[in-house]
C-alpha cells in the first residue's frame, strides 16, 4: 500500500555520544517532519527502542561502552523489521561487511551531507512500513490460524487439534512429547500460530544438533570478546523469540549444568549473555519437545526435577503413526498432491495394493518415514498412480508379523497359541480397533476374528 502524502516521515531513533551532533542530527531531521528520538548511549538507546517502537534507527559506530555494530546486532535481533542505518568514519568495505553482518539496512560513511542522511531514512521508514503492511496482508489472506501441516482424521488426531486449541490459548509453557517424526515441532508450530503471539516471531533451536560448548551462548547471546570467535555481540535466542515462541526441541538433551540457567531464566525472564556483567529481560512462550521419557530422566538424574516441572505446565503427546492408521493415507495423499504439483509430475492417486502395503506397514520413523517414502516413490513414478513397486524394499517386503516380532523378546519361549493371540491383538491396535480391516489383514472373516477375540477375553464393539 502506497504512503499517503499525509503519513509522517516516522519516528527516528538517533543514537550518538556527541551532544553537538545529536542536536544538529534531530534538528535537521525534525525540519524534514520526522520525530527524533535521542540517545546518548546504546544502554539508553535499548530502553528508547523498547519504550518507543520507532520506525527506523540511526547510529554512530563509535560509542561508550557497547558499539553501534553492537547496538545494531540486538535491535535487529528484537525487531528485523525495523531497519537500522550505521554512521561511520571508517568508509572500508570491512567495516561496511561488519556492519551489513550486524543487521545494518544500510551504512553511511562520514562526512555525510544532512540531506542524504533524510533521503536514507525516509526509504528505511518505508520500507519498515511495507514490510509491516506485507505481514499484515499475508495474516488476513492466511485466514484464521490453521494447524499448520498436521494431517489426521483418526480419534487420536481430533483430540490433539482440540488440545492444541485449548493450550494455544495460555501463556503456559507446553511439553510436547511424542516419537521421533511424529510432527512434535508442527505440533509447536500450531500453537504459535493460533495463539495471542502469532504475529511475533517463532524461534526453533534444536539442543541435539548444537555443540555443548555453544549452546549456552545460542540461547542467551554474547558480548563481543566473550570467547575466541566472538567478534561481534549477538542477541540469543530468548531475546530473538521476544514478542513471540521460542520452541526448545529435543530438550532432554541439555546438559545439567545449563539446564539450572535455563531454569533461572524461566523463572526471572532473564538472561546473561555470555561475558556480560548484566541481564537483559525478554518476553517469550516457551514450548519444547522430545521424544525421551523425561520423568525416567529425572528419576535417573539426568534431568532436573525443578525444570521438568516448569516446562511441564501443560504437557501434550503426538500419538505415534502406528497408533492411528486410518492417517496414512490421507498423510500420503496430501503429501503426494503437493509434490506432483511441485514437480510436474502427472501421478494423482495410489494404487490398491500400494495403499494396502502402506496401511501394513509398521512406520518406526513415524510421519517422516511415511513422507519420506512418499518422496521417494512420487520420484521413481512411471505412471497415474503410485504402484507397490515405487514404494521401498522395505516396505514392499513388510510382513504384519513383523510388528509383533519386533514386539517382545525372541528369547522368550511360548505356545504357538499364545504367538497366535499376540499376533492377533496386535493387529487389531494397529488397525485402530477396525476389527473388518484387521480381519483383511488376518486374511480371516470376521466372525472367526470376533471368534477368538472373544476366547481372549475381548468384549465386541458395540452393534456388532
Amino acid at each position: 500500500m502506497p504512503r499517503s502524502m499525509m503519513d509522517p516521515p516516522g519516528k527516528v531513533l538517533v543514537v550518538e555520544d556527541d551532544p553537538a551532533m545529536r542536536l544538529l542530527v534531530a534538528q535537521s531531521l525534525r525540519k524534514r517532519g520526522f520525530e527524533p528520538l535521542l540517545a546518548a548511549s546504546a544502554s539508553e538507546a535499548s530502553s528508547l527502542f523498547e519504550a518507543s517502537e520507532p520506525d527506523a534507527v540511526v547510529t554512530d559506530i563509535r560509542l561508550g561502552g557497547m558499539t553501534g555494530l553492537e547496538l545494531c546486532a540486538e535491535l535487529s535481533a528484537r525487531r528485523a523489521d525495523v531497519p537500522v542505518l550505521v554512521v561511520t568514519a571508517f568508509s572500508d568495505l570491512d567495516t561496511a561487511i561488519a556492519a551489513i553482518r550486524a543487521g545494518a539496512h544500510d551504512f553511511l560513511p562520514k562526512p555525510f551531507e544532512l540531506e542524504e542522511l533524510a533521503l536514507r531514512l525516509s526509504r528505511a521508514v518505508e520500507l519498515s512500513r511495507l514490510r509491516r503492511e506485507v505481514r499484515r496482508l499475508r495474516e488476513e489472506r492466511s485466514g484464521p490460524p490453521s494447524f499448520e501441516k498436521l494431517v489426521g482424521e483418526s480419534e487420536s488426531m481430533k483430540r490433539l487439534f482440540a488440545m492444541i486449541a485449548k493450550l494455544a490459548t495460555s501463556g503456559a509453557p507446553v511439553l510436547v512429547q511424542g516419537e521421533t517424526g511424529t510432527g512434535k515441532e508442527l505440533v509447536a508450530r500450531a500453537l504459535h500460530a493460533r495463539s495471542a503471539r502469532a504475529s511475533g516471531p517463532f524461534v526453533a533451536l534444536n539442543c541435539a544438533a548444537v555443540p555443548e560448548a555453544l549452546l549456552e551462548s545460542e540461547l542467551f547471546g554474547h558480548v563481543k570478546g566473550a570467547f575466541t570467535d566472538a567478534r561481534a555481540a549477538r542477541a540469543g535466542l530468548f531475546v530473538e523469540a521476544t514478542g513471540g515462541t521460542l520452541f526448545l526441541d529435543e530438550v532432554a538433551e541439555l546438559p545439567l549444568p545449563l539446564q539450572a540457567k535455563l531454569l533461572r531464566a524461566l523463572q526471572e525472564h532473564r538472561v546473561r549473555p555470555v561475558g556480560s556483567d548484566r541481564e537483559v529481560e525478554f518476553d517469550a512462550r516457551i514450548l519444547s519437545a522430545t521424544h525421551r521419557d523425561l520423568e525416567a530422566r529425572v528419576e535417573a538424574g539426568l534431568f532436573r526435577e525443578d525444570l521438568y516441572y516448569r516446562l511441564a505446565v501443560l504437557p501434550l503427546r503426538v500419538p505415534p503413526l502406528r497408533e492411528r492408521t486410518s492417517d496414512v493415507l490421507p498423510i500420503a495423499h496430501s503429501h503426494l498432491t503437493q509434490l506432483a504439483e511441485r514437480s510436474g509430475k502427472a501421478v494423482v492417486g495410489i494404487s490398491p495394493e500400494a495403499a494396502r502395503k502402506l496401511i501394513d506397514y509398521a512406520w518406526p520413523g513415524n510421519v517422516r518415514e511415511l513422507l519420506n517414502a512418499v518422496e521417494r516413490a512420487v520420484a521413481l513414478a512411471e505412471h497415474d498412480q503410485l504402484v507397490v513397486g515405487d514404494l521401498p524394499e522395505k516396505i514392499q517386503g513388510f510382513k504384519p508379523s513383523q510388528v509383533l516380532l519386533a514386539s517382545y523378546d525372541p528369547s522368550e519361549l511360548v505356545t504357538l497359541e499364545e504367538v497366535d493371540r499376540r499376533y492377533i491383538l496386535k493387529v487389531v491396535e494397529l488397525t485402530g480397533g477396525n476389527r473388518t480391516r484387521a480381519a483383511e489383514v488376518l486374511g480371516i472373516d470376521r466372525k472367526t476374528l470376533y471368534s477368538k477375540l472373544k476366547s481372549y477375553g475381548e468384549k465386541p464393539p458395540e452393534g456388532g
